[in-house]
């Protein structure tokens, strides 16, 4: 029976699957509450599976079985490249499916009661179940064409839950802007796709030396897969050739594979469409865009990472970018107003957090590699938590503005406990899963003599400390500054249910970690020197917040008016979305109006003169289609004259 999981382990991601067949049949009209049980109910089967597949993996890992692989062939090129269509389970891909389905069942029964009465009840339901579907066969993907294919769909389910609200602009608007900038990275996807496929077939199926580089490790129909691409031949063999700019091709591939991973997990430059995908539904927020989606990219960093450690230049721009990436957000969300705001910024930082560990790891020291996939798995359950305990807020109160609420401690006790719980979690306090996993980054930057790098994380994680008891604070404490924060009372079970399930991980995750159970064969260590600056840093934050928010203060208010110019300048976000607005316009007015007027002038022109030819032609030609028979017999009799002429003269 251990076997029937690892190669059925495809019915994993068919579970959703079905559900969208089945509420697409039964849940239509007045039965569409049938939706979200039957979506629940496919995820919870998923999500059993998953647990049965994890049980099975430890006891082979136990073994020293490092990966499962099963497949069957999809594609075939020329009889020399073969694709094929199935599951890879293993360390991270386990760790993922673990993500997905669990929260993924949370957000489900947790839409019973927040979307109860939409009208799209039975359509949120489908994009949840396709968007789930997705997500999972990107995660058991055994190569890049099978990744590319349901990355895409991520894309796509994506789009479609942001712009769930159809009707209003703002949706509109977040869903074309979240779909535009992550189909421009995942361009750059694609062609480092193309470039590895092409230059890895070239090594499995050339003879002579390039053959003996790649080793019999590969075949013909493995050119794509991770574990060829992965090989440290192969990967030698592609840094051993010169790409653009004088560059090895490996750092040209890993760093096109990066652009992509960075538009998906929402890195700077290209972060600007996270923060305005939160007009979708708040439990889609906290699926996608906190606890699943945008690790995808992390994922595909962590699942490429042989190449990018064998290619140190790809591996420094990890690193840089995923610090900034986790400084620029977090200044930011110490600004913000909207508690889903907020909070968008806070896992910009937390995935910039992630990049940055595996920007700091190496072939010899992998330290930061496991450090990353830990916060992965720690931050998707106290970040949902701080979500969906928005979600909850939101049902209550009717307002994102935490300007409108305060006060909510003792009208919302269970909402309150455990999104306090998230807040002292993702602030870094022991013993809590987001201590355990944070000093896990900062020691691997810390062993790896990464100063500058260590010391942003301390500052980040201060700052991480300080916007988010910032938001408890303005939320929960102090008296209510809106009738409808006075009117608040506790949301349903079905949706509290799920925070107090959430809240539970969010405490003993970062034990579950310690205990190799999300990593197994990946060493953790504890970093005394490093666990007490981390502490201090959080205490220092939450002090800072506590000083300036807490109370009958107005401190905050004038340290902001201090500020200035500074403060309005973080608070609009650095006016990023204004320059590429500007560059857009630009863009528009230089290359697209020139362009329309070449398709309108030119173009159109062309077709306009050739239809204004043949509209002349055809008028000239009205003189012979009179309509009356004796003009007819006239020009058949002077025809047949001239007939007779041409060839009488012909024949002298």
């Amino acid at each position: 029976m251990t076997g029937f999981i690892f190669e059925n382990a495809w019915l994993i991601p068919a579970m959703p699957l079905i559900a969208i067949l089945l509420i697409a049949v039964l849940a239509r009209g007045e039965n569409r509450g049938l939706a979200g049980m039957i979506g629940s109910a496919a995820i919870g089967v998923a999500f059993l599976m998953t647990c049965w597949l994890g049980v099975s993996y430890l006891r082979l890992a136990d073994q020293g079985a490092a990966a499962v692989t099963w497949s069957i062939e999809w594609l075939r090129y020329q009889d020399h490249l073969v694709v094929s269509l199935g599951t890879l389970i293993d360390p991270i891909s386990l760790l993922l499916l673990v993500v997905v389905t669990s929260v993924s069942l949370l957000v489900h029964v947790y839409s019973l009661g927040y979307m109860a009465g939409d009208e799209g009840f039975s359509r949120y339901y489908v994009f949840l179940s396709l968007f789930t579907f997705s997500m999972l066969g990107l995660v058991l993907a055994p190569n890049l064409v099978q990744m590319y294919v349901f990355w895409e769909l991520v894309g796509v389910s994506s789009f479609l839950l942001i712009g769930f609200y159809y009707t209003l602009p703002e949706a509109i608007a977040a869903s074309k802007k979240a779909f535009i900038v992550t189909r421009f990275a995942d361009l750059f996807f694609l062609a480092g796709i193309l470039v590895l496929g092409f230059y890895v077939h070239q090594l499995v199926v050339a003879g002579g030396s390039a053959a003996s580089v790649v080793g019999a490790a590969t075949t013909q129909t493995q050119a794509l897969d991770f574990a060829t691409i992965n090989a440290d031949s192969v990967l030698l063999a592609l840094k051993g050739q010169t790409g653009i700019f004088g560059t090895d091709l490996l750092t040209v591939a890993m760093l096109l594979v990066f652009v992509g991973a960075a538009g998906k997990s929402a890195m700077f430059p290209l972060h600007v469409w996270l923060p305005d995908a939160m007009a979708g539904p708040t439990p889609v927020s906290a699926l996608i865009h906190a606890a699943t989606m945008v690790v995808a990219g992390v994922y595909l960093v962590a699942r490429m990472f042989p190449g990018f450690a064998a290619s140190e230049d790809a591996l420094r721009v990890v690193a840089a970018v995923g610090s900034f990436t986790c400084l620029f957000a977090a200044v930011i969300a110490c600004t913000q107003t909207d508690i889903k705001r907020v909070l968008a910024f806070s896992t910009l930082s937390q995935i910039g957090y992630m990049m940055l560990a595996l920007g700091v790891a190496s072939a010899e020291h992998p330290a930061g590699f496991g450090a990353s996939m830990f916060h992965l798995y720690t931050h998707a359950f106290f970040k949902a938590l701080l979500f969906l305990g928005a979600g909850s807020v939101i049902h209550a109160v009717g307002s994102n503005e935490v300007t409108e609420m305060g006060g909510l401690r003792k009208k919302m006790p269970w909402t309150h406990a455990t999104f306090l719980t998230a807040t002292l979690a993702i602030a870094g306090v022991p013993p809590l899963a987001g201590f355990f996993s944070k000093d896990e980054i900062l020691g691997a930057a810390w062993d790896g003599h990464h100063a500058l790098i260590f010391g942003v994380g301390v500052f980040v994680a201060s700052l991480t400390a300080f916007y988010m008891f910032r938001l408890y604070i303005l939320t929960f404490l102090g008296g209510c500054r809106s009738a409808e924060a006075e009117r608040a009372h506790e949301s349903p079970p079905v949706m509290t249910i799920p925070l107090v399930v959430l809240g539970v991980m969010s405490l003993c995750g970062g034990w579950i970690g310690v205990s190799h159970f999300v990593l197994p064969g990946v060493e953790l260590h504890a970093h005394l020197a490093v666990m007490g600056i981390s502490v201090a840093a959080a205490a220092v934050g939450i002090g800072a917040a506590f000083w300036m928010y807490g109370g009958q203060t107005n401190r905050a208010e004038t340290i902001a008016r201090s500020l200035g110019g500074v403060y309005r300048l973080v608070k609009h976000k650095f006016y990023i979305d204004e320059i590429y607005l500007f560059l857009t316009h630009m863009i528009f007015r230089f290359i697209a109006a020139p362009a329309a007027w070449f398709d309108r002038h030119v173009v159109d022109g062309a077709m306009n003169l050739s239809a204004a030819v043949v509209h002349r032609f055809a008028a000239g030609m009205n003189v012979f289609q009179t309509g009356q028979v004796q003009t007819y017999g006239i020009w058949m009799i002077n025809g047949t004259i001239l007939v007779m002429v041409f060839l009488w003269l012909v024949q002298r």
